[in-house]
């Protein structure tokens, strides 16, 4: 018994995996071509992807917004979670990595159900803005450029529905978070996110020591 979060050794996360990991055949194919980028380490977790796909269930979302999607294996987790008449908005910068996210979507036939915009998320999510989409999402995900993600909370948190979910990846960032004077412009907007998220009185919050770290916000 403890009363603290366990560290995974390599053992047991591989146990974590074996006895709750329901990862397709599909989706292991895409996680396994992806993992074979030099720039693999983009794509989150497979248990994860899981997990997001229960947090669409859970809250019943239909409308979805994901800013960062590389190879679409976030993306294809929650699109195969959504109802029907749900739809999911990615958003991403132009890539070789685009083809692979289509043609698995395709593959698990969800495409219809993504809409994949290639511009700077920033000017995507200003675009929904002006195309009055205030308030009309029900989860966003947030997994893109890190010195961005102050400014996408604040996004977020106008584009989400009261009671949605507002989730963001790498918010533990490999413990670089602990470091007193980052150089890196990313390290510190993430502790600048993590520290404005603890007295944000706009959410709910819960920080899950997921991946490399995954933060839910409740907008209230």
């Amino acid at each position: 018994m403890t009363a603290r979060t366990l560290n995974l050794d390599d053992a047991l996360y591989h146990y974590l995996l074996d006895v709750s990991l329901r990862e397709t055949p599909l989706l292991r194919r895409l996680r396994d071509e992806t993992q074979a980028l030099p720039t693999a380490r983009w794509q989150v977790a497979p248990e994860q992807g899981q997990f997001l796909a229960l947090l669409i269930q859970l809250t019943a979302a239909r409308q979805v917004l994901e800013v960062g999607t590389f190879t679409g294996y976030s993306a294809l987790c929650m699109a195969q979670a959504l109802p029907a008449d749900g739809s999911l908005i990615c958003c991403d910068l132009p890539g070789d990595y685009n083809a692979t996210a289509r043609r698995y979507w395709q593959e698990a036939g969800v495409e219809r159900r993504i809409d994949l915009r290639l511009a700077p998320a920033l000017q995507t999510l200003a675009d929904l803005e002006k195309a009055g989409r205030l308030e009309s999402f029900d989860l966003i995900f947030i997994d893109a450029d890190k010195a961005n993600y102050p400014a996408y909370l604040e996004s977020a948190l106008r584009l989400l529905r009261v009671g949605g979910l507002a989730v963001f990846d790498n918010t533990l960032w490999s413990g670089r978070v602990l470091e007193v004077n980052p150089a890196s412009a990313d390290t510190r907007a993430i502790q600048a996110l993590n520290r404005a998220l603890r007295d944000d009185s706009r959410i709910d919050l819960s920080l899950l020591p997921l991946g490399d770290g995954l933060t839910l916000c409740r907008k209230r």
